[in-house]
């Protein structure tokens, strides 16, 4: 007997969820919308035709395997929490939890009942940023060197966390998965202007055993938008540039450092655009969560690697407002306080 394809809910669907919405539905998967706001949902149920149904409701469903959230990152634990208690595969945005106590549960819980966790980190999906890996692992690049990332953008200004946790995730994300280990040291920054304890720029620097770097910077005071990954190898370098046209979104850089009689001397090459095929990194990321439903198959941005990122961003921030301690400690994410000055420290991992 032929097993159904699978059928998700969507718990959330605001500002980013109703793009979850729009993606499942052309997926052919989805079965029902969730939202606390009876207006919002009755809007995107008529235009998608599909049923608003309660959360308890959804979860009682036997026909709807999975569930995927996108409400307030406040309630991601809770709601993934319920969801797999309830049998549901799960699919929820980043974070994971706001806690590293709490996304350690979560991915034992869903580790020990069979369940798929897959955890938002879109840009891992994006075709640009997968050929850049593939090149890395190919060697393309040489030994990895030095990675950095910024993310930048006038607003959106957000109160419910801080930029950190709002722009961070993603980026970190990408570099771990580049990488390939976890950081031994996080140094990070953090400054206050428009609020003395929610930070609204962050530059946090990350050190692996490998001898790799990398630095992430993230603003919503900044004048204009980027979004740049910049990767250098000993043989290359890369720049994956998502504020470009498709046929300039990532480019190889061939440069090379010579040495000539004990000096080093850059010897520079003409920039190589890498032509990509064309597509929404959200909806690759939708059909990867259904595959792995119906294939049982381990995401790409599992659980695991939605708590690595967690323990990165709970590292930094601590980093940022109180000074050393361990980043697999029992310390919390504090977005909500603050000293309301800058400031840096060294934090070890493990």
């Amino acid at each position: 007997m032929t097993a159904a394809a699978p059928n998700v809910a969507v718990v959330g669907c605001g500002y980013w969820g109703k793009n979850l919405v729009r993606n499942f539905k052309d997926l052919g998967a989805l079965a029902a919308i969730c939202d606390v706001d009876a207006e919002r949902a009755a809007g995107l149920a008529d235009a998608h035709d599909v049923p608003v149904r309660g959360f308890v409701e959804v979860l009682a469903d036997p026909a709807i395997s999975g569930v995927v959230i996108a409400a307030p990152a406040e309630q991601h634990a809770t709601l993934t929490r319920e969801a797999l208690l309830a049998g549901k595969d799960v699919f929820v945005e980043k974070p994971l939890a706001l806690q590293v106590s709490d996304a350690e549960a979560l991915v034992t819980m869903a580790r020990d009942a069979g369940r798929i966790l897959m955890v938002g980190h879109l840009l891992q999906y994006h075709p640009a940023f997968l050929q850049l890996r593939a090149f890395v692992r190919e060697g393309r690049l040489g030994r990895l060197q030095y990675i950095y990332s910024n993310r930048l953008n006038l607003g959106k200004v957000r109160r419910e966390e801080n930029i950190l946790w709002s722009f961070a995730p993603h980026d970190l994300s990408m570099i771990l998965s580049l990488v390939g280990t976890p950081p031994t040291s996080v140094n990070a920054t953090g400054s206050y202007y428009l609020h003395k304890t929610i930070a609204d720029v962050t530059t946090t620097h990350l050190s692996f055993l490998g001898g790799e770097s990398a630095h992430v910077f993230v603003s919503w005071l900044h004048p204009f938008k980027e979004q740049k990954l910049v990767v250098v190898g000993d043989q290359g370098m890369a720049v994956f540039d998502d504020g470009e046209p498709w046929d300039s979104k990532l480019s190889l850089y061939p440069h090379r450092i010579e040495w000539r009689e004990g000096m080093p001397v850059p010897e520079k090459a003409d920039r190589e655009p890498v032509p990509l095929t064309e597509d929404e990194p959200l909806k690759l990321e939708c059909a990867h969560f259904l595959e792995c439903m119906e294939t049982r198959c381990t995401p790409r941005t599992d659980g695991a690697e939605g708590l690595a990122v967690l323990q990165v961003l709970d590292a930094s921030e601590r980093s940022s407002l109180r000074g050393s301690s361990s980043v697999n400690g029992t310390g919390s994410r504090s977005a909500f306080s603050g000293t309301g000055m800058p400031s840096r420290h060294s934090i070890r991992w493990g």
